[in-house]
């Protein structure tokens, strides 16, 4: 069994640093490991899904937070 999702903030970064780190962040994790990211970048509702498809990473959760979103990718 995996560990419990660790959270990766990523508030205050505005496109593509969002992604740019996700990507650099799960790199460096097991697969089937999960993450949250939570950003405030209103754009990442559109580039995280786009980035999870792209790089075969499985979008598993998104919810709005009052200052933005959370996502749980679990790495593929």
């Amino acid at each position: 069994m995996t560990a419990a999702p660790q959270t990766y903030d990523l508030k205050g970064l505005n496109c593509p640093l969002p992604v740019l780190k996700a990507r650099k962040r799960l790199a460096g994790m097991p697969r089937g490991d999960r993450l949250w990211l939570e950003t405030t970048d209103p754009l990442a509702v559109i580039d995280i899904p786009a980035f999870c498809n792209e790089h075969g990473h499985l979008l598993v959760e998104t919810e709005a937070t009052p200052a933005g979103h959370r996502f749980l990718v679990e790495r593929g």
